[in-house]
């Protein structure tokens, strides 16, 4: 069952209630979460709400299924170093530059 947020008018008291999709939203402030003392009975109104989070549990379901193609392709390319065509099994040459002199004779 959803929550939703109420506001009400007279007290300016925010509470939120689980109630069923089909249920009737709330008309007046309830006793126990009202901020006048006495009961106000303000008139309440129902907020527009961001909602809670979907989380799919169980053994066929995981984070990773819906991930974009963007974010699969990129995982991909830092797990595994490139390679190039040819030079798959030769070690890294080393840059060209000034011979090594020897060392001098004693």
């Amino acid at each position: 069952m959803p929550t939703y947020e109420y506001l009400c008018e007279k007290c300016g008291c925010e509470f939120e209630t689980v109630q069923s999709m089909s249920a009737a939203p709330l008309r007046i402030c309830p006793k126990e979460s009202c901020a006048r003392k006495p009961w106000g009975r303000g008139h309440v109104k129902r907020r527009i709400s961001a909602g809670g989070g979907l989380l799919f549990k169980g053994s066929g379901f995981y984070i990773t299924d819906y991930r974009s193609e963007g974010y699969k392709q990129a995982a991909k390319k830092d797990s595994t170093p490139a390679k190039t065509s040819g030079d798959a099994g030769k070690p890294a040459a080393k840059p060209e530059g000034k011979a090594a002199k020897p060392p001098p004779k004693t």
